[in-house]
Formats: C-alpha cells, structure tokens, sequence
C-alpha cells in the first residue's frame, strides 16, 4: 500500500532509470560528430579508407547489437531486467574508457563491436518499467522515459565536441566510460525489481517470446514501425554538415549551424514526449502513432525545397515533435499487448530492429546522395515514412476483422 504523497516503486524505478538512460545517451553520442576525427589520428589514410574505416567504426555497434539483443532479451526473462540493465552499465563501462586506448583504427572497430554486444541499457529500462508501470500510466511514463536518452543525445555531441577540441579526441570515451558508471552505481543502488523468474519446468519456460501476445501482427508491425523511424531518422545524419555547407555557400560558421540544426528535433522531442505519452494513454495509441507518421512525412518532403538554414531548422524542428509521436508510442503499444514473461525478448527483438534502421538509414541516405543530391534524400526519407504509415494502417485494419 503506497501512502498518499510517497511514490510508488514503479516511480521511483523509473526516475532512477531516467537518470541512466540519460547518463547513456550522453555518453554513446558524445564521441559520434568526430568518430572520423579520430579514426584520422590513427593512421594515414586516403578518402576512400578513411570513410570506409569511419562507416565501420559507426555502423559496427549497431550491427553486433542487431544480432545479440535476442539472446539478452531471453536471458533478462528468465534472470529479470535489472541484471540486464547492470551487464550493460558495466560493459559499456570497459568497453568505453578502452576505446579510448585504441592504437590502431582495428582495435577501434572491434571495441566499438564489443561494445554494442554488451549494450542494451536503454531497451532494458524500457522493458523493466513497462513490466511495472499500471496500464493507465503506461504512454505517459514511456514519453517520459524517452526524455532521459533523447535529453542525453542532445548535449552529449555538444560537450563532446567542445571535450574534443579543447583537450583531444580521447578524452569524451573516457568520460563515456565514467557517465556508465554513474548509471552502473544509479542502477544497482536505485532500481529495486520485483521479478519472479519462470520455473524450467513449467509451461512458459518452454513458450517462444511471442506466445501470449494479444495481437501479434500489431507487435510485428511495431518492429517494422520502429526499424522505419530509425532508418529515416538517422538517414540524414552522414549529409547534414554538407547540406548546410551548400545551404550557406560556404560562407559562415557552417560548424556550429550544423549542430545547432542537428540539436533542434532531439529539443522538440524532449518537450513533446511526455505530452504526447499522455495523450495517448486518454485518446489511443493508433491514433497518436498515425498523427505522428502523416506529420513526419508532411515535414520531410518540404525539405527537399528549402534554400536557407532557417527553414531547414524550423522543418527539423516540427520533425522533432513528430519523433515523439513515434518511437515512445510503439513501445507503449508492445507493453500493452505483451505478457511480463516476454516482455524482455519482445523489446530486444524491437532493439534489433532499431539497430537495423540505424544502418539501412545512413547507408541509403549516402547512397543516394552520392548518385543524385543531397536534396534527394528527404524524398527517400519521406518514402521510408509512407512505407511506415502503410504497415501501420494495415496492422491496425487486420485488428478490426
């Protein structure tokens, strides 16, 4: 019985893990703007390697999170999530500060695949609190939730690069590594779990992730849904510093445009998502989760057109409030439809797909940017969001037959 005016534990869980989720967006994105800076420093290379080496030192993390996430998330439901959450504070915490030790752009790559095995501290907190949190609650504290990595992201590229430029590339791993530790220390003493492990031998120990799901082709269309956001979320990532060069001829501090333009959507994101997580616990997920999609793809494709960084910025910024009409949605939308004793899996098999999205996306994107325009990549991005309204709809259509 919780007394009036003391919070709950699901409550405190999730302030506890807000903190952690913000301690690891900060950190993971604060040496990303000049992961190619670094990989620079670690060798004489033409143009064409020093991309290649920077596309795998990028992508690598993404790519062995992909393929583990599954086995952690079957894992966290027979151990519960917090030793989850304790296994990717603590490996992210080595595998951050040795990066920073890196001699060759190998060591580099393979540090960077390590540590994307042993990441995950975000979908586990997703997945703890889901567990916890009472229906009624569950879109509110999901937007809320977001806030911690979506806040992280924002200031973690711009300390990292004033880190960087003041005392070495170096330094902003090493710092990764301490802001793991904080959420190591906030995990282990904050989060308390309630967690009854499946016995081997009853029925559930032996029932595949998907077992019990009340709508399954709604869950798989949240995975669809989430590897589509990403993908048109991150497409523009590899582009934007050149696209605002063109934009402003050259001319001006295109440096700090760029990450002012870069910053904008995750500040949108951050004051929309709890807003948003609220309202679709009173009007529905779907609707909230479409309104999100039409709008996203409404913005992107103005882009194509603009001719100043002005625009550009405002347009960034509304895609921002879209963001957070979109990812914490399909995680509110996979709790309410997945049992506790899946939970894990469901959001690590989610996790995959994000890490997917993360790689599709950059990878078109400067495809189709070296073959056409820069321009070109918002109508690949808007396309990616119609693909994503369409698999939407039909879930939700398929659900009403």
């Amino acid at each position: 019985m919780v007394k009036k005016g003391q919070l709950a534990q699901w409550q405190k869980n999730m302030y506890a893990l807000w903190l952690g989720n913000f301690a690891t967006g900060a950190g993971s994105s604060m040496s990303l703007p000049f992961l190619p800076l670094f990989v620079s420093t670690l060798g004489n290379f033409p143009k064409w390697e020093l991309t290649l080496y920077a596309g795998l030192a990028f992508s690598s993390t993404f790519l062995s999170q992909a393929i583990v996430s599954p086995l952690w998330g079957k894992l966290a439901d027979k151990t519960g999530r917090k030793p989850m959450l304790l296994r990717a504070a603590i490996g992210m915490t080595i595998t951050a500060t040795l990066t920073g030790f890196s001699t060759n752009v190998w060591m580099l790559i393979a540090l960077r695949l390590i540590q994307g095995a042993f990441s995950g501290y975000i979908n586990n907190a997703y997945a703890l609190i889901a567990s916890e949190v009472p229906r009624e609650y569950s879109g509110k504290t999901m937007g809320t939730l977001t806030t911690g990595a979506v806040g992280g992201q924002l200031v973690g590229p711009v300390f990292g690069g004033i880190i960087a430029g003041a005392l070495g590339y170096r330094i902003p791993f090493f710092i990764f590594g301490a802001l793991m530790l904080i959420a190591t220390l906030v995990t282990l003493f904050g989060v308390k779990e309630n967690f009854t492990p499946i016995k081997k031998d009853s029925q559930q120990a032996g029932q595949s992730a998907f077992a019990g799901i009340k709508n399954i082709h709604i869950v798989w269309a949240m995975f669809v849904s989430s590897m589509l956001i990403q993908a048109a979320t991150n497409s523009f990532n590899p582009i934007i510093s050149l696209f605002v060069r063109q934009l402003m001829h050259g001319n001006g501090n295109v440096a700090f445009a760029s990450g002012i333009v870069a910053a904008l959507p995750g500040i949108a994101t951050l004051l929309a998502a709890p807003r948003l997580g609220q309202l679709s616990d009173h009007i529905g997920a779907k609707k909230v989760l479409i309104a999100g999609l039409v709008l996203s793809g409404a913005l992107f494709f103005p882009m194509y057109f603009v001719q100043t960084v002005v625009v550009l910025g405002v347009l960034r910024f509304f895609v921002g409030i879209a963001d957070a009409a979109l990812m914490p949605v399909t995680q509110t939308v996979m709790s309410l439809n997945t049992p506790p004793s899946s939970v894990s899996r469901i959001f690590s098999y989610n996790q995959s797909f994000q890490a997917i999205g993360s790689v599709i996306g950059p990878m078109l994107a400067s495809g189709v940017a070296g073959i056409l325009d820069y321009r070109y990549v918002f109508i690949m991005t808007t396309f990616l969001v119609l693909i994503n309204l369409g698999v939407v709809t039909w879930a939700y259509r398929k659900d009403r037959k």
